[in-house]
């Protein structure tokens, strides 16, 4: 499972996209459809490693170049201007286009199974 994110650059304050690649699948308890929905808390260490946090579960991953860039796109609809209404043009072409949003270089590799989160209790004392 591949999810495009965008992330904030602490140094250049930019913004840089990023793939999230996740072995196996992410289901909901109520079955209901992922899309638009929030996942979890994606954190990075004070070394660069990220860290997902979804539920319970804690996943360690790593950053790494992704071997061809990936272009992430939105389809539009393509509005027809007054010059290419006056022309006899070819119907059968759709009228919508893709626009480039980012190229991502880079993705976040979760390959390890997600660790269970949990907290432990200090025993009173009295």
């Amino acid at each position: 499972m591949q999810i495009p994110i965008k992330l904030k650059d602490k140094d250049s304050g930019g913004e840089e996209w990023c793939l999230i690649e996740l072995q196996g699948d992410l289901e909901s308890r109520t079955q209901e459809e992922m899309k638009n929905k929030f996942i979890g808390d994606l954190h990075f260490t004070n070394q660069g490693i990220p860290v997902l946090i979804i539920g319970h579960h804690i996943l360690y991953g790593k950053v790494q170049d992704l071997d061809k860039p990936f272009l992430y796109m939105k389809k539009s609809s393509r509005e027809s201007s007054d010059f290419e209404e006056g022309m006899s043009v070819d119907k059968s072409h759709s009228d919508c286009e893709y626009v480039v949003q980012a190229v991502i270089n880079k993705k976040l590799f979760f390959k390890t199974r997600p660790k269970p989160i949990i907290a432990t209790m200090k025993a009173a004392t009295t």
